[in-house]
């Protein structure tokens, strides 16, 4: 994963030198707080700040990151302070990007049969920040760290409500008879042949968010007259997504939702033997929100933003394919 992970950074050097100026005091290497947001994504590491404590003590942290034993650690703040520059340049995306494409030139990915699916990460923030649009409080809080509040009879809704906390987070929930919660909407697009990730992307948590990403993240990494097979589960089997596939020279092979309605695709498509094979592989995209939620720790975001949870995503996509990548490749020598 070192040798990965050092390869894709090189390809970056010229995006590293437009971040820092060549003049002044000499910064933390780039490349040592990316490598770093690996390692809190590969061992759970909760915070920077308990990162930079665990890396005065050990060895195997400063190893990955070219540090000598005697070598002062940094203090967690230079997160803080870099974190701008890597949003400004889109750094997150074109490691994670470079990723993808190590694993595609080793011939690790199919370039025929993907998967899509989304999921919900939780925001940083309460339900009781949740409050109405430009309404102020007519009395100081009980208690000003944790007040007391009442929902009994209030209706809410994102047209009506938004968090003081985390305003670009919304009220979402996975399906009927779960909890509301302030969340983001995170969507992937894997390959059916070993489960590696080929786009991650962290959008506004909706109901037609799923379809529309799905074709979106399509149409960047799959273009071409080839025809492609794409699964899902009953969420994509609506008439916008089907149609779009198809227009694009795409099968659908989505699981068939008949509940109260007649499904969007019929035995033109389920009779064949590569339906079957699809919907047994595309559960295999649950590994990997199982994977970021609870070995890269991103059930729920650290951070408050739709662009600071998006540069986050990445990394922790990123870990997962390096994880998966050292483990399909062959050792080296």
């Amino acid at each position: 994963m070192k040798q990965l992970a050092d390869a894709a950074l090189s390809g970056l050097t010229a995006t590293f030198d437009e971040m820092y100026s060549a003049v002044g005091r000499p910064s933390i290497p780039p490349e040592r707080l990316l490598k770093s947001s690996l390692l809190m994504a590969f061992y759970t590491v909760r915070s920077e700040r308990m990162f930079c404590e665990q890396l005065d003590y050990n060895l195997l942290f400063r190893w990955f990151l070219d540090m000598s034993v005697d070598e002062p650690s940094f203090d967690h703040s230079t997160f803080s302070r870099n974190r701008e520059r890597l949003l400004t340049h889109d750094v997150a995306h074109q490691f994670f990007k470079l990723i993808v494409k190590q694993a595609r030139d080793a011939g690790l990915m199919s370039a025929e049969h993907f998967t899509v699916d989304g999921t919900l990460i939780q925001a940083w923030a309460s339900l009781k920040s949740f409050k109405k649009k430009g309404a102020k409080d007519s009395e100081p809080p009980d208690d000003p760290g944790n007040p007391t509040v009442n929902f009994r009879g209030e209706k809410r809704s994102n047209e009506t409500h938004e968090s003081t906390t985390d305003p670009e987070s919304k009220l979402a929930r996975k399906g009927d008879g779960k909890e509301s919660k302030l969340s983001y909407s995170q969507h992937a697009l894997m390959e059916n042949r070993n489960g590696l990730l080929v786009d991650l992307r962290l959008e506004e948590a909706h109901g037609f968010a799923e379809p529309l990403t799905a074709i979106e993240m399509l149409e960047d990494n799959l273009p071409g007259a080839a025809r492609i097979t794409v699964a899902g589960d009953k969420g994509y089997d609506s008439e916008a997504f089907v149609s779009a596939c198809r227009q694009r020279n795409i099968t659908p092979h989505v699981a068939q939702n008949t509940s109260r309605r007649s499904s969007r695709i019929d035995e033109r498509t389920t009779r064949h033997a590569g339906y079957a094979i699809s919907q047994r592989i595309r559960k295999r995209v649950e590994e990997i929100f199982g994977w970021t939620k609870t070995i890269g720790n991103f059930r729920r975001t650290r951070f408050r933003g739709q662009q600071r949870t998006r540069l986050a995503s990445y990394f922790v996509g990123a870990a997962y394919n390096l994880v998966r990548m050292a483990k399909l490749l062959p050792a080296p020598a």
